[in-house]
């Protein structure tokens, strides 16, 4: 993971319905991220059709990923998948705590054990944190650090050089780019998050850590974000599983 490039990551879902279209979804967003300079992209498929798709490119500007983990490698732990047995198969990254994993009753706690291994796995890992509504007390500032400090509690900071930070906040995802964070409003979390990893570890680590944003990330808002927000990239949803709305994404973004 380039600290140089924009990091733009797909989060298919449980989508497609088939590996045939996956196949094909995923060619047609490799024919832009091959070109793609300044741009690091991943594309976080359902797992079943991970080792398939990481067959299908050779080079480094384009990965692929999972969108879950669990924290143990072996063991009576029916239907959980291992950092391991994810990195056998070409997964370089995984997604964890994703709000629809959290309303499924995933814990602080449980995504402190993902976090921690998948990092020690050497998974790069796509932390996500996020609000559910927003108070004119400001108190979702302090949701948001609990969140952010019990994800990383005992995490060893030489282990943070794999680690991105997804702002997603719940009152955006899958709505339209009107829906969105402003830019001015991506730039606070910016910062707030900084602040916390820097009251954690040290501001030298807290500044090499990526801060994307996930929520309806479109072509209408991405070079807005990117210019204002100062974000590091996106977690792609509903528009990644459109290839012309991807590969637009990731135009916009090389170009900046």
């Amino acid at each position: 993971m380039s600290k140089d490039k924009k990091l733009i990551i797909a989060n298919w879902k449980l989508n497609p319905e088939s590996l045939k279209d996956a196949k094909k979804l995923f060619v047609d967003i490799k024919k832009v991220a091959s070109r793609t300079q300044k741009v690091q992209t991943v594309i976080c498929s359902p797992s079943v059709y991970i080792a398939e798709l990481s067959k299908m490119y050779s080079g480094h500007r384009l990965e692929v990923g999972a969108q879950d983990v669990f924290w143990e490698n072996k063991g009576k732990h029916t239907g959980e998948l291992s950092p391991t047995a994810l990195k056998s198969v070409g997964a370089k990254y995984v997604i964890i705590g994703h709000s629809e994993r959290r309303a499924l009753g995933e814990s602080n706690t449980d995504v402190n054990k993902k976090v921690a291994a998948a990092l020690k796995a050497g998974l790069n890992v796509v932390l996500c944190i996020g609000e559910s509504k927003r108070d004119s007390q400001a108190l979702y500032l302090k949701f948001l650090r609990e969140e952010l400090e019990s994800a990383l509690s005992g995490v060893p900071k030489n282990h943070l050089k794999n680690l991105i930070i997804t702002y997603e906040p719940l009152w955006a995802i899958g709505k339209s780019a009107d829906d969105a964070v402003s830019s001015h409003q991506m730039h606070e979390m910016y910062l707030f998050i900084r602040k916390i990893l820097t009251e954690i570890y040290t501001k030298n680590i807290a500044f090499n850590v990526p801060i994307i944003y996930g929520g309806s990330a479109e072509p209408d808002n991405v070079k807005e974000l990117l210019d204002s927000g100062e974000i590091d990239g996106f977690l792609v949803g509903h528009s990644s599983l459109k290839a012309s709305q991807f590969n637009e994404i990731l135009k916009i973004t090389n170009s900046i």
